[in-house]
């Protein structure tokens, strides 16, 4: 059986693997990707992933830096200002609002928010004019043996592939992870989220909105205005049966929940999309690395869609392991480099699950002691000023001291 040599190989293709494929691509290294499933890319097929993914600044200078920027900033919504609100009165109405203003900060917005779906697009046909990488979609990996020279993958077609650098952004099921025996410890919440598009009256001003009631928060991001109204994309996040029930609703009784889960906002919401639900865990591996492997992505952590960190925690672990392989490419997958690769990456990791966590049971709390408890928190939080700023800075992906 003939064996494909190259530098890296990525196992998962969803946006993480991609965007590695072009940043290990982008430093003239050899790359083959692989997923057993074809992306799907455009809004109406089967199985497209309806959410959409805020990138913040770190990742956008990431994406600029792997040339994948220019294709993606025409399609992008800038997110200026996030805003909290807490409706966990007696009433579903807003009884606490601040906004946290990325000018505080920065000269630049929060981020940029794009459909993933149509990310993997751009991202494939980037890929398209990289010479030196090859996406393989259908082919998953389906044994892996590791050496001190390269790690050795039998691909589900029956081909092979050695490589000084496996790169595991296989999901948070990850084969790979598995096959090394990385344990991880795992958090559940009886929850799921409803992801979908709507429209409303009321202009959303470049403002992401996250309205805390019970059950988990609903957020609504800005998009590219449809048939002429301002569109959100929303995440709701609940109680796992009380997802199913929203998800059965006929469509006016849904846009009427919808509506009053939002505290009326934006005026009367109406459903511009199907709808898809999406479980809720959190997750960190015990490790980030075994022999010639490195984990990144859902492979090494999963947290809550609370604050946009998911993806930008992804292409984080990108950027250090493309700052890492840039200093020396013959370290490629070394014990060295991957050791670094664990130091730099896992005490962020760590922190983030673990905040994001407590963000998420705070935004379940269904009691009403607990709700208030709740909005004092952020209230306090909010009004002392170095505080706020700092945590900001953390919630772009910075240091909380870092410049911008």
């Amino acid at each position: 059986m003939t064996r494909e040599t190259v530098d890296v190989l990525i196992s998962g293709g969803g946006m993480a693997g991609l965007a590695a494929a072009a940043g290990f691509g982008s430093l003239g290294l050899s790359v083959l990707c692989v997923d057993p499933a074809a992306p799907v890319t455009e809004a109406e097929a089967e199985g497209a992933d309806l959410r959409t993914t805020a990138l913040l600044q770190p990742s956008v200078q990431l994406l600029r830096r792997i040339g994948l920027w220019n294709r993606l900033a025409p399609h992008a919504t800038a997110l200026q200002v996030m805003r909290i609100v807490d409706a966990g009165g007696a009433t579903p109405e807003p009884r606490i609002t601040h906004d946290f203003d990325a000018a505080d900060v920065s000269d630049q917005p929060f981020g940029w928010n794009l459909p993933n779906w149509l990310l993997r697009r751009e991202m494939l046909g980037h890929l398209g004019g990289l010479p030196d990488v090859t996406f393989r979609p259908g082919v998953g990996s389906a044994r892996l043996v590791t050496r001190d020279s390269a790690a050795l993958v039998t691909l589900s077609d029956g081909t092979s592939a050695a490589a000084r650098l496996l790169v595991a952004a296989d999901g948070r099921n990850s084969p790979v992870r598995e096959a090394l025996g990385i344990g991880v410890t795992t958090l559940r919440y009886g929850q799921k989220a409803l992801a979908f598009a709507v429209t409303h009256p009321s202009p959303h001003g470049n403002v992401s909105t996250e309205i805390h009631r019970s059950g988990g928060p609903f957020t609504l991001v800005p998009l590219p205005d449809r048939d002429g109204r301002p569109c959100s994309a929303v995440v709701w996040m609940e109680r796992g049966p009380e997802i199913l029930r929203l998800k059965t609703l006929p469509v006016p009784a849904f846009e009427a929940e919808m509506s009053a889960r939002s505290a009326w906002l934006f005026g009367p919401l109406t459903l511009a999309s199907r709808l898809t639900v999406w479980p809720i865990i959190s997750q960190i591996a015990e490790r980030l690395t075994g022999e010639r492997t490195a984990l990144m992505a859902e492979a090494a952590h999963v947290v809550p869609p609370i604050g946009a960190q998911g993806l930008n925690m992804s292409l984080a672990d990108l950027s250090a392991l493309l700052d890492l392989a840039g200093e020396s490419t013959q370290d490629l997958g070394t014990p060295a480099m991957l050791e670094r690769y664990h130091r730099r990456r896992y005490p962020d990791i760590r922190m983030r699950v673990t905040g994001i966590d407590l963000l998420n049971r705070a935004s379940m709390a269904g009691a009403q002691p607990l709700r208030d408890a709740r909005a004092a928190g952020l209230n306090a939080l909010y009004g002392i000023a170095p505080v706020r700023r700092s945590l900001m800075r953390l919630g772009m992906g910075m240091q909380p001291g870092a410049a911008p």
